[in-house]
């Protein structure tokens, strides 16, 4: 079913490809007026009878929001695609290259990347009016990484960026304060940028700082209010706004610009209803502006309990019973790690005391398994060895449960790293792929299958391989996987990694649909990986999953006889 928010997408759409053709500005902004009417009207799309009703949308425009909403699409787009070169819409990923400039590019026959270099280089663009010769410089910078710069990233790269931001803008002057919004304040997987707010009396003077970060690459917009740069951080470029308010605005500002834009509408339908209506500067009221100081006071004015960041999807977090979520604070244990004894950066003994220092109750130690030689993978013959390590570890920590435990390989054809009377042994196995990703479905469902139906086997890890922004993963039928758990009674785990987050949201919801039970692991190599469990349990809220949800919020004793069952027979 298409949505209004869909709808809105198409018409801006439709807009870029008339501003890149080079279209009459009136027709340009008829579908611009026409999105921002559907989002100011906050109704339902397939509620609608006639768009003309709503003043400001004609006849031609009210056609085309018919036939997308009865068809997904519409002839209007499907014909500008067909005229505008689509390597010319790409070149929209360029910073400070908008519609309007592209049009007058095409003009002169750029039509994609390579054309335009060719303009760049041979002097066109620079004798072009509104360009010149540091905006040719500009561009050209850009495109020696256009290829290879992709147009989100992912929240583990981001992560780093943040944080050397954030200890940069505590020790700047005149900043009362700030925090970061947008889609990584709400821990989406990836990022297309960065949206800072900060609060200040003295815009100017911060706005002076700001421009003076190291390893800016590009400064596209510098003004009092926001300040738009992109950094060169390693091997990639990340785009930063920094919005400067007033402190009595800051909470709003937050507020909108965390998003996401269906949590938005939402509050704007419920401010609507009140006869009061919401923007980034305040609540305005029958009484004037009300600008509250915390996003809590801006939730209560509507009876709300503070939504966390990460729920604000504009769909459950208005009706649900937020308080009945997982939180970190009920994990009690971290089954997926690695040591020195395979290819992690922590001995049995220092991995436990970080185990310890967390206040976990019980854990695993899970290395590899031997058909992974080249990350040191663990023969029967060492795994028995390393039980003895963890024997004296046991002693040194009676409060800690240490399970002996394996990360075991499913081999290409199907069969598992180890016999069956081997891994009777074992008081813990997870089992997971590693190797030959370009199997058809059909032979991937059936590694999978194996190891669900092997009684030894507790969990299926990082279930479908993908690592984000480098690597799609495996052909996994995520429908039929959850099938196998539940029939099972093995676990799929939520790995907290945020180069994988494995599984997704969508289909952590699915497994909770179906009874599968959940582990939150950080495939911990090396100790800082550990706190990925705060991500990992972010990840978990989102698909509204509860303690009773996740095996480790459990006691060690519930979760060895949640294992057994399995060993048994017994479901």
């Amino acid at each position: 079913m298409r949505t209004t928010q869909d709808a809105i997408r198409h018409l801006e759409r439709i807009s870029v490809y008339l501003e890149v053709k080079g279209e009459n500005p009136f027709k340009i902004n008829a579908f611009r007026k026409a999105a921002s009417l559907l989002e100011a009207a906050e109704v339902d799309l397939m509620d609608i009878e006639d768009f003309t009703a709503m003043k400001g949308i004609g006849k031609g425009t009210a056609t085309v929001l018919e036939e997308f909403r009865t068809t997904g699409t519409s002839t209007a787009l499907t014909e500008l695609e067909q005229q505008v070169p689509e390597g010319l819409i790409a070149l929209l990923k360029i910073p400070g290259l908008g519609g309007k400039k592209l049009a007058k590019l095409h003009e002169v026959g750029v039509i994609d990347a390579d054309s335009f270099a060719e303009k760049l280089a041979d002097g066109t663009v620079e004798a072009m009016p509104g360009f010149g010769k540091k905006t040719v410089e500009k561009y050209s910078k850009a495109l020696e990484t256009f290829e290879t710069r992709p147009e989100r990233l992912p929240y583990g790269v981001m992560r780093k960026s943040v944080a050397e931001l954030e200890r940069t803008l505590a020790e700047m002057e005149h900043i009362i304060r700030f925090e970061v919004g947008g889609s990584f304040r709400r821990a989406e997987e990836t990022c297309k940028d960065l949206d800072f707010i900060l609060s200040t009396e003295r815009p100017k003077e911060v706005k002076e700082q700001l421009l003076e970060l190291e390893q800016i690459d590009e400064i596209i917009a510098a003004g009092d209010t926001k300040v738009s740069i992109v950094l060169k951080r390693d091997d990639a470029y990340i785009a930063v706004d920094f919005r400067l308010v007033d402190d009595l605005a800051f909470a709003s500002t937050l507020h909108h610009f965390t998003g996401s834009k269906d949590h938005n509408v939402r509050m704007r339908q419920l401010a609507k209803e009140r006869g009061e209506s919401i923007s980034e500067y305040g609540v305005e009221t029958k009484e004037g502006l009300f600008q509250p100081k915390t996003e809590e006071e801006l939730f209560a004015r509507y009876d709300l309990p503070f939504i966390p960041p990460e729920l604000r999807a504009g769909r459950l977090e208005f009706e649900a019973d937020l308080n009945t979520l997982i939180q970190e604070t009920d994990i009690h244990a971290d089954v997926h790690m690695h040591t020195t004894w395979s290819d992690g950066t922590l001995s049995v003994e220092e991995l436990v005391d970080a185990c310890a220092a967390r206040g976990y109750s019980w854990m695993a130690i899970t290395d590899h398994s031997k058909y992974m030689k080249f990350v040191n993978g663990l023969t029967e013959e060492r795994l028995r060895k390393q039980r003895i390590e963890i024997e004296a570890a046991r002693k040194k920590h009676p409060d800690m449960t240490i399970l002996c435990g394996v990360e075991m390989d499913i081999l290409p054809d199907g069969s598992l790293d180890y016999e069956d009377t081997f891994l009777q042994e074992m008081d813990y196995v997870i089992a997971s792929i590693h190797s030959k990703f370009d199997q058809t479905e059909e032979e991937i469902m059936q590694r999978l299958e194996n190891a669900c139906r092997n009684p030894y086997v507790s969990l299926i890890a990082h279930p479908t391989g993908r690592i984000i922004g480098r690597r799609e993963g495996y052909a996994v039928n995520i429908d039929r996987l959850v099938e196998l758990a539940a029939e099972t009674g093995t676990a799929l785990e939520m790995n907290a990694n945020p180069a994988r987050f494995d599984l997704t949201a969508s289909s952590l919801v699915k497994a909770k649909a179906a009874g599968v039970k959940i582990m939150i692991n950080t495939d911990t190599h090396k100790p800082e990986m550990l706190e990925d469990m705060k991500l990992g349990v972010l990840h978990a809220r989102k698909a509204y999953l509860e303690p009773s949800d996740v095996i480790n919020t459990w006691t060690a004793e519930e979760a060895r006889a949640f294992f057994e069952r399995k060993r048994q027979g017994v479901k």
